[in-house]
């Protein structure tokens, strides 16, 4: 019982396509929303006063692993993740399913039994969804969860001097796409789909109590193409590519070639903001790489950095300080 591999985040339709037909939608803005896709942020925020807000948020995907089970948690994982990276607490969720009409139907249950699983780690109650049959496999949630709006975190609201923290290791595009083909070692895949139904909750939970300033989720769009949402104001960015963190096998997957067409995206999306101060192409394919369920990006402040991660780190949560924020210069991120 195994699933067609094509896609997790990596199947995300480009940022420069999205953001040609979406500066073309005309919508109404009613004054409860106060954070719509004009700020390309990981979800809705809805007033409902007195300081109460709901986060609105949806994603799906197709498989990116074979198992079943596996893609049913690390697909709620990432949907999950949208809430956290705004500041809120999962409260409600539904299924969303694509499915052939002629598959096993056990497949299905896999899938909804693995996604079940995550969204009651998180806290949240799963209240039904919606299906339909599709030629290709895909499944995701729908997510509502509550926060106080004065604890709300933005994704393009950083502060000058700012470190930047990311919580998970990057690469998983890479592994995935390698072992589907067989160039990538089976360990190294299995360290891949760990981080990925990782839950973020954990990392929320323990930053919600220090000077975060900015906060998002690498997820299809990449490290540098999260990053250059998050500074797309009033400051550049400093990556140090020697304290990044890569899944085993990820970078060396790059250096065969194996690279990823949304990884590609992100580079046609993205390179013109990005100075490259290293000469190492793989590299740059793996800040590139999509990220499905991939880490929280952390903007804290200088006071609070070094508590932060170690906290993180005690609890077996595998961040790094991967950069800092600094004034504007003519590239939006540099990486050293």
């Amino acid at each position: 019982m195994k699933l067609e591999v094509c896609g997790g985040c990596n199947a995300k339709i480009g940022a420069g396509s999205l953001d040609k037909i979406l500066k073309n939608i005309k919508i109404l803005k009613r004054p409860e929303i106060l954070v719509g896709f004009d700020g390309n942020e990981d979800a809705s925020v809805i007033s409902l006063g007195n300081d109460l807000g709901i986060v609105f948020t949806v994603d799906f995907f197709p498989p990116m692993v074979e198992d079943p089970y596996s893609f049913g948690k690390i697909a709620a994982a990432n949907a999950l993740s949208d809430c956290y990276a705004m500041g809120a607490e999962p409260v409600s969720c539904l299924n969303i399913v694509c499915f052939p009409e002629e598959e096993d139907v056990k497949i299905l249950e896999e899938i909804l039994r693995g996604g079940a699983d995550k969204v009651k780690e998180a806290g949240a109650t799963l209240c039904g969804g919606h299906s339909i049959h599709d030629p290709k496999i895909k499944y995701g949630l729908c997510v509502i969860g509550k926060l106080s709006l004065n604890k709300m975190y933005r994704n393009n609201t950083p502060k000058l001097g700012d470190k930047l923290i990311l919580t998970k290791p990057l690469g998983v595009s890479l592994i995935s796409s390698g072992y589907s083909v067989g160039e990538v070692k089976e360990e190294h895949f299995k360290e891949g789909v760990k981080s990925m139904e990782l839950l973020n909750k954990y990392s929320f939970e323990i930053l919600k109590d220090y000077e975060v300033n900015a906060l998002t989720d690498v997820t299809g769009f990449g490290l540098l193409g999260h990053l250059c949402e998050m500074v797309s104001g009033n400051y550049s960015a400093i990556i140090n590519s020697k304290d990044i963190k890569i899944l085993p096998g990820a970078k060396k997957a790059a250096e065969d070639f194996l690279f990823t067409a949304g990884g590609q995206r992100n580079r046609n999306a993205y390179g013109k903001k990005i100075e490259f101060e290293i000469d190492d192409f793989a590299m740059e394919e793996v800040l590139f790489d999509p990220q499905t369920s991939g880490g929280l990006l952390i903007s804290v402040s200088q006071k609070d950095y070094k508590k932060l991660l170690n906290e993180l780190l005690e609890n077996n949560i595998d961040a790094s300080i991967v950069g800092e924020i600094m004034m504007p210069k003519e590239k939006k991120i540099y990486v050293r």
